[in-house]
């Protein structure tokens, strides 16, 4: 039996299974990722946090089949992107890794850009996510630790490091350092900030070996020793994999800790806040926002029923209560924004409350709103390509819920099919493995064989035209409400005190 060790590092959760040629999941251990320390715009992980997850999330499964795990073939990790691993030149992070949340970098920016060349093709998209920024935050701030860099790693080619030895990244994970990289007739981004290429680590494609695990690495890694690690990629690109989304024509939704989606072409198109990024033979066009189903938890917890493991079962609870007539809107941008604003400034905010708005009202209203942000990607993404998409193949946590699944048909006016694989990253990165391993031909042929769907969505034309009308309201809510959530991000305002403790007014 073929079988091999697929991985997803997640925002708010290390997933290990062992994954057989047919797809299936033979064994699977979840375990709670490491919390990032989240303090006035910083956001950070120790990357040796990651490295004890995998550990034991495989120590799981050795326990839970050991046989199995000792059959393993092959061993593929995916994971979060936009998260930077500074490794010095002994291969040691020289600081904790700056997360996708970190936004520090946002104050510097009015100086930065007056230094980039503005002809660069990539200074237009440069913000306070962006890794350049960063880096130069690393300078100004730290200049101990970024005189230390010797190369900029993502996550999972942290793991991958330390399991074989040899720092390697893949051109989608890594795209916007490599546009920065880029030569212009000024130069490139990054000498214009005093680095230089040498900070990449070498690129390979997602199927291909980084290397062999390493003897006498901690147990159970020590039983996988010469076994072939691939470099895969992100978590969103593997989990496109594994929704088989990785076609013409096709966009895909994935919702987790944050909402990601995108739309499949055959060539580069250019949107307004959206990423295009070459995905290997096809062009992405649309990215990661910083807020999804985590505001569903958010929402839970507010009202006091986010008891563990039940966040499925209370949702599920609140959508079957009674709706009032009058709609309630939800701003999700409890996190500021990333696609399609770009601004860590936004912030959340239900519209239109009354008196006899209850629980359920509020429930409707979240799911509807991350569902209106989709809606306005797509847009942006289908003008830019002149055509609509066939579906949009929904994955992730919030896949699980059929309303929303149905919501998001009926606000976008598309087909939402959900994959079959509740992990659809596990299922992506064991489809790069077995492909790197030469059981099939390519990539486009493993998802063939190997991804299938669970459910069809299709929109409903009454509740459609109710939501075009709704989601007129909301695109004026957040035209309004966007200097509000400016000011208040920026509180506070000069000579006005500050609250502290229960309401005290700090001057």
């Amino acid at each position: 039996m073929s079988v091999v060790l697929a991985c997803d590092l997640g925002g708010t959760s290390f997933r290990a299974a062992l994954v057989d040629g047919n797809g299936q999941v033979l064994a699977q251990n979840a375990i709670p990722g490491p919390a990032s320390r989240d303090v006035a715009g910083s956001s950070e992980i120790e990357a040796e946090a990651w490295w004890r997850a995998l550990i034991e999330a495989c120590a799981g499964l050795a326990r839970e089949a050991p046989r199995l795990f000792d059959a393993v073939e092959a061993v593929a990790i995916c994971g979060v992107t936009r998260t930077q691993v500074l490794i010095d030149r002994d291969g040691r992070p020289v600081r904790p890794a700056m997360t996708w949340k970190d936004t520090r970098a946002e104050a510097l920016l009015p100086r930065l850009r007056e230094r980039l060349d503005p002809a660069h093709p990539e200074t237009a998209a440069i913000n306070a996510f962006h890794p350049l920024a960063r880096l130069v935050w690393l300078r100004e701030q730290e200049r101990e630790n970024f005189d230390e860099l010797a190369c900029v790693l993502e996550p999972k080619d942290y793991l991958n490091f330390r399991l074989t030895g040899r720092q390697a990244s893949d051109p989608v994970s890594l795209a916007r350092l490599l546009a920065a990289a880029e030569q212009a007739a000024s130069g490139d981004l990054l000498g214009a900030i005093g680095l230089s290429a040498a900070i990449l680590p070498q690129l390979l494609e997602p199927c291909e070996p980084v290397g062999e695990v390493q003897p006498d690495l901690p147990a159970p890694l020590d039983r996988l020793a010469g076994r072939p690690v691939f470099c895969a990629s992100n978590d969103t690109w593997a989990a496109v994999v594994g929704l088989g989304a990785m076609r013409e024509g096709f966009a895909y939704n994935i919702s987790g800790t944050t909402e990601v989606l995108g739309v499949m072409g055959p060539e580069p198109a250019r949107a307004e806040g959206l990423m295009t990024v070459d995905w290997r033979g096809l062009f992405q066009l649309g990215g990661p926002s910083q807020n999804g189903a985590d505001t569903v938890s958010w929402l839970l917890s507010l009202l006091g029923r986010d008891g563990e493991g039940r966040i499925g079962h209370e949702i599920d609870a609140l959508l079957a209560g009674v709706r009032q007539p009058q709609p309630v809107l939800f701003l999700p941008y409890l996190q500021g924004e990333r696609v399609p604003y770009w601004n860590p400034g936004l912030r959340g905010a239900f519209i239109g409350l009354n008196r006899w708005h209850g629980a359920t009202d509020l429930a409707f209203a979240v799911l509807e709103g991350v569902a209106f942000l989709n809606r306005i990607v797509l847009a942006r993404a289908e003008t830019a390509t002149g055509r609509p998409v066939a579906e949009i193949r929904f994955g992730g946590g919030g896949a699980a819920n059929p309303v929303w699944s149905q919501i998001k048909a009926d606000i976008c006016g598309r087909p939402v099919v959900v994959g079959a694989s509740q992990e659809p990253g596990l299922l992506g990165a064991a489809i790069i493995a077995f492909t790197g391993l030469g059981r099939f031909a390519s990539l486009a042929a493993a998802q063939a064989a190997l991804v299938t769907t669970a459910a069809r969505f299709e929109p409903d034309p009454d509740r459609e035209r109710a939501y075009d009308a709704l989601f007129a309201l909301y695109r004026q809510s957040e035209q309004a409400l966007a200097p509000v959530s400016q000011a208040l991000a920026a509180w506070p305002p000069d000579g006005a005190g500050v609250f502290t403790g229960v309401g005290v007014l700090r001057k």
